[in-house]
């Protein structure tokens, strides 16, 4: 489906919007995010609403969609509930799969938190989405600083509709966003908003020295500081931790997927570990390179560690996560390519 061309349409209520926007902001307050002013300012100016004219909730053999237009006014209202709750928002669904969401706002506004922007940076943003979220960052940053990419066209008309009617114009392109957009770099920061099988080293190559990269990865938030440039004049260097917080996003299209976890030969595991979020990280994060009762040996071994416990570190055109230390002991590649990748690897990485 296209993007809604009668762009004042979707517009309710000023008053009812701007109660629930409030709502919204006050929620998202006391769940610890938006101590920035300037962000809290962002949230509170930016209506969500106009990114969502439509959207899907989830019913048992498959989702309805709730839109502004309705001539029911109790789903009106309820549409207009869905869009200012603090909870993500399925925007775009092809045969029975979800390809678009707009996130969650609170985590919307942990990550822009996290993304430590300064004033003048430019921003590059994997994952169009709603366009609410280059809204924020165009608020914040100025829209001649934004940058959204998305490999689905329809997702960019839709986006860019989006974000002319709520007075945004930042750069929206499609393209594949694991190639980055080069057109654009440098960049100061790369925000991505879809889930990696693994850190593009495209991006390393867009970025300023001393850029930061902040990406869903392994259920988990992988924030990156990018080196100085290598010997070929462009930055081949990045590592960092995860951050504290859970994520979970639709995959990175254009790239491998992998093995859905729910398809994981499991079997042998006590169903109280597999359960827990913690060790399905830790499968996540090593899915291809460690058998999962390899995982739980470690896991257990290392007193069920946290997010923040674990690292990545790309370096050269490769990359490998890590426990405690980058040098190892505990250190295995990201993208392994046969067998002899699999498995722990030694200190000193890949």
């Amino acid at each position: 489906m296209g993007a809604h061309r009668d762009q004042d349409a979707y517009r309710p209520d000023d008053a009812a919007a701007d109660e629930a926007r409030a709502a919204l902001v006050r929620e998202i307050g006391l769940s610890g995010a938006l101590d920035d002013p300037a962000w809290r300012t962002a949230f509170a100016q930016v209506p969500r609403h106009l990114f969502v004219p439509y959207y899907f909730v989830g019913r048992p053999g498959g989702y309805d969609r709730l839109w502004y237009g309705d001539p029911d006014p109790r789903r009106r209202e309820r549409w207009l509930r869905g869009a200012y709750a603090d909870s993500a928002i399925a925007t775009r669904v092809r045969d029975g799969e979800l390809i678009s969401s707009s996130s969650q706002p609170s985590l919307m506004a942990r990550m822009l938190d996290e993304l430590d922007v300064r004033d003048g940076n430019r921003v590059l943003e994997i994952g169009a989405g709603s366009g609410y979220n280059a809204a924020l960052l165009s608020h914040r940053l100025g829209e001649e600083n934004v940058t959204t990419i998305d490999l689905d066209p329809e997702i960019t008309e839709s986006a860019r509709t989006h974000l002319t009617t709520a007075g945004h114009r930042p750069a929206v392109v499609t393209g594949d966003g694991a190639r980055g957009c080069p057109e654009r770099a440098p960049f100061d920061r790369i925000i991505a908003t879809c889930t990696l099988p693994s850190v593009p080293t495209d991006w390393l190559a867009q970025c300023a020295p001393g850029a930061r990269i902040l990406a869903p990865l392994a259920t988990g938030l992988i924030a990156l500081k990018v080196g100085e440039a290598g010997p070929a004049g462009r930055p081949d260097f990045a590592e960092g931790r995860f951050l504290r917080t859970a994520a979970f996003f639709v995959p990175l299209r254009g790239t491998s997927k992998g093995v859905p976890m729910a398809a994981r030969p499991l079997g042998g595991l006590p169903k109280g570990v597999t359960d827990n979020d913690l060790f399905r990280f830790l499968l996540a994060l090593t899915e291809g390179s460690l058998d999962p009762h390899e995982a739980l040996s470690l896991w257990e071994l290392e007193q069920r560690p946290a997010r923040e416990r674990y690292g990545v570190t790309v370096s050269g055109g490769r990359q490998w996560a890590w426990l405690d230390d980058p040098a190892g002991p505990y250190v295995w590649p990201l993208e392994p390519t046969g067998p002899a990748a699999a498995g722990l690897i030694g200190p000193g990485g890949p």
